[in-house]
């Protein structure tokens, strides 16, 4: 797998998830995953890993990479096209919907929305932004069993688009 565009998530099972990139016809996005075992310093490849947007045979190279974060020693996955929140079935190899993400998230093909974990929750940063003028939203959640239920914890008026910027740190 070529990935010079990649996503990682570790887990606490001391295995880390890559997800996504570009193939080496640089013209598609890859679909495919890898799980590395840091304790049998392997690799496995998960086909059909990164799923695909609704209704689309590949996926577009202006798009962001994937928006993944590990909670628990789950994967979940923020599907801005759809704005949904999924969780990965390891045993399944499938992604479970199990909310939405928070009411005006939005974004410019993924560029524009962060999704992060902090300790116990999901963290989602990003807003309404049309033209200069909006807010950019931090809104967090705590996975679970139920449905998710953001909770809006900080607002700040932006001129400006969020752009693939990074978090650290909780």
């Amino acid at each position: 797998m070529y990935n010079n565009n990649l996503k990682f998530a570790l887990s606490s099972t001391r295995k880390f998830y890559v997800i996504g990139g570009i193939g080496v016809d640089h013209l598609e996005q890859l679909i495919c995953g890898e799980e590395f075992d840091l304790k049998t310093r392997k690799w496995r490849e998960i086909p059909n890993m990164f799923p695909r947007a609704e209704g689309a045979a590949r996926r577009s190279t202006t798009e962001a990479p994937p928006l993944v974060a590990v909670v628990n020693n789950s994967l979940y996955l923020a599907d801005y096209a759809l704005l949904e929140v999924r969780r990965y079935d390891k045993g399944k190899n499938s992604w479970v919907t199990i909310g939405r993400l928070p009411e005006g998230a939005s974004s410019m093909n993924g560029w524009g929305l962060v999704f992060r974990a902090c300790g116990d929750r999901l963290i989602v940063i990003g807003g309404p932004t049309c033209y200069g003028v909006g807010a950019i939203d931090i809104n967090a959640c705590v996975p679970g069993e139920r449905a998710v239920q953001w909770n809006l914890l900080a607002r700040r008026q932006s001129g400006t688009f969020v752009y693939n910027c990074v978090v650290m740190g909780c």
